[in-house]
């Protein structure tokens, strides 16, 4: 079997998430976040989240985005008809608290730049 090739690509040196003009419904993007503990940013936990929409509550107020997770979101179930057996979790926040979200080319070179911190400490 052929060993896989990965194309060289140079890297930012900094996060480029999505902005809450990027989101699409129905899309699927990445959380990529590090514990508070984590200061030099070198165990990145990472979750596959679906956008489902703007302010799905009737209580929102200020603009919220939603997002769902994979896995009941390909099982068809959705925000607002779940039932409490249906194991699902969904989350809402402002815009302006993006920070950690991402397309998929983008969390990758996230994940790439903290694999190069994690060589410089050997």
């Amino acid at each position: 079997m052929q060993p896989l090739h990965f194309e060289e690509r140079a890297l930012k040196p900094y996060a480029e998430p999505l902005s809450v003009d990027e989101l699409e419904e129905g899309e699927v993007y990445f959380t990529i976040q590090y514990s508070g503990q984590d200061r030099d940013g070198l165990f990145p936990i990472m979750e596959t989240l679906v956008f489902i929409g703007f302010n799905l509550d009737e209580e929102d107020v200020e603009r919220r985005v939603y997002f769902q997770d994979l896995e009941s979101y390909q099982a068809g179930i959705r925000y607002g008809t779940a039932s409490s057996e249906d194991k699902s979790h969904s989350y809402a926040q402002e815009p302006r608290h993006l920070n950690h979200i991402f397309k998929f080319e983008n969390a990758l070179n996230e994940l790439l730049r903290c694999s190069l911190r994690r060589r410089k400490i050997g």
